[in-house]
């Protein structure tokens, strides 16, 4: 007889399709009021295949919500002064609500000063200092879209944090550090008793295994295994890592950072890559753009 799955899947894509109809429904009303149409826009430097396609999700998702979009472009060579004057004219461009420079960019061009240039009230991807440090004390900002997508996760699925053990794997500026402090923070979901590990973290496995949470945001493939995880873990995959495929139309499939098929036996919550914390982060930047264009955060 076949082990039945005692597992729920947490449907990233079924929840941002729910987030984006409410966004769509919002819009539509300002619209009809005769108020201001949100509009993002978005830096593309360069063909990296994941940033090509991350972007066209994001100017994807801002035509079905009702936003006006701008996507600018510019080869690999595009100069750091040239760049860095570009995001002048976004931050003084009174129609433009928020704008992302989608990362990574090449090596010649400081990544931190053309996010430290970037006007914080029209920071919709929330990694200027300014929404950073507002996170870490719990006031109003624009929180990193990947975190807050996670929130939103484990909020619309009423998965318990409050006194738990939360296990971050990671601490990039981008996921690691944020998710940490948000799952501190004196709120729903929050509350949280927060362990972050690393590449130099030892008793790794042990830890882990204390975890009732664990945010996997490593980009290591298939790091997480079955012996890392205690019976009932929520476990929460933040990888994509794409690694070559001959069965898939483009060569490649998403991996996330855990076993899927050695972990999720022993879960009551896990999320699936593709499909997961993904569609989350798009849906997390249409909310910090309609809150921008709102003037909600900062006026």
């Amino acid at each position: 007889m076949e082990e039945r799955q005692s597992y729920q899947l947490i449907d990233g894509k079924a929840v941002a399709a729910q987030i984006k109809m409410e966004l769509a429904a919002e819009v539509a009303e300002i619209k009809k009021s005769g108020g201001k149409i949100p509009h993002l826009a978005a830096i593309l430097v360069g063909h990296d295949g994941g940033s090509e396609t991350y972007v066209a999700g994001k100017v994807k998702n801002c035509e079905e919500i009702g936003f006006k979009s701008t996507l600018i472009r510019y080869e690999k060579d595009v100069t750091e002064e040239e760049l860095l004057h570009k995001v002048d004219a976004l931050n003084n461009d009174a129609d433009v609500d928020g704008f992302i420079v989608q990362l990574p960019l090449p090596a010649h061009i400081s990544e931190q000063k053309v996010i430290e240039a970037i006007d914080y009230r029209k920071d919709v991807d929330g990694f200027h200092p300014v929404n950073v440090g507002r996170m870490s004390l719990g006031l109003p900002c624009f929180k990193s879209a990947t975190p807050a997508g996670i929130l939103e996760l484990l909020k619309r699925y009423g998965i318990a944090t409050k006194g738990k053990h939360c296990v971050i794997l990671g601490r990039s500026n981008i996921v690691g550090k944020p998710m940490a402090m948000l799952m501190m923070q004196k709120s729903y979901p929050g509350d949280c008793t927060v362990t972050v590990c690393h590449s130099r973290s030892e008793n790794l496995k042990s830890m882990c295994r204390s975890a009732d949470i664990i945010i996997a945001a490593l980009g290591v493939p298939e790091f997480l295994k079955a012996d890392m995880v205690r019976e009932g873990a929520v476990i929460i995959d933040v990888g994509t890592t794409r690694l070559p495929s001959s069965v898939t139309k483009s060569g490649y499939k998403l991996t996330g950072d855990v076993n899927f098929n050695e972990v999720a036996p022993k879960c009551s919550y896990i999320t699936p890559v593709p499909g997961g914390v993904g569609p989350m982060t798009i849906i997390s930047l249409m909310r910090n753009t309609l809150l921008a264009g709102k003037k909600a955060i900062f006026q």
